[in-house]
C-alpha cells in the first residue's frame, strides 16, 4: 500500500489538515463523518466536489483535521485541501480540477475595523451643527 498523502486547504480564518490514501471513500471531519459533521447537504457538497470532478469517490480515504473560522469556511477549506492532495496524488488530475476553479484558495476575508469609525466602513452620523 502506498503512503498517505498530506495537505493544506485555507479560508477565511479556517484550516483543514488533509491526510488522503487509497480505500473505499469514507471522509471523516475531526473522527466524525463527514455528513454528521457538516449537517447541510450543499456543504456536504462542498466537501466531496473535487472527488466527483475527478471522478474518485469511492477510491479514498480522507481524514480532515478541521480548526478555526465557522463550518462554511471549514468546508470550503477542505475543498481546497482535497484538491491539492489529489493533485499531489495524480498530477493527470490537475486540468480538471483547476477548470473547476477548486485549485484556487479564495483571498477573500474579512476587511479590519478603521478607527474612528463604527465598522470597517461604516461611520457615525455625521453632524454639521
Amino acid at each position: 500500500m502506498e503512503k498517505q498523502k498530506n495537505a493544506v486547504g485555507r479560508r477565511k480564518e479556517a484550516v483543514t489538515r488533509i491526510f488522503i490514501s487509497r480505500g473505499s471513500g469514507a471522509i471523516t471531519v475531526n473522527d466524525k463523518d463527514y455528513k454528521n459533521y457538516f449537517s447541510l447537504v450543499y456543504l456536504q457538497n462542498q466537501v466531496d466536489r473535487p472527488l466527483r470532478t475527478v471522478e474518485a469517490a469511492d477510491k479514498y480515504d480522507i481524514k480532515i483535521n478541521a480548526a478555526g473560522g465557522g463550518v462554511k469556511g471549514q468546508a470550503e477549506a477542505a475543498m481546497l485541501g482535497i484538491a491539492r492532495a489529489l493533485v499531489d496524488l495524480n498530477p493527470e488530475f490537475r486540468p480538471a480540477l483547476k477548470a473547476a476553479g477548486l485549485l484556487k484558495r479564495d483571498p477573500r476575508s474579512v476587511e479590519r475595523k478603521k478607527f474612528g469609525h463604527k465598522k470597517a466602513r461604516k461611520s457615525y452620523q455625521f453632524s454639521k451643527r
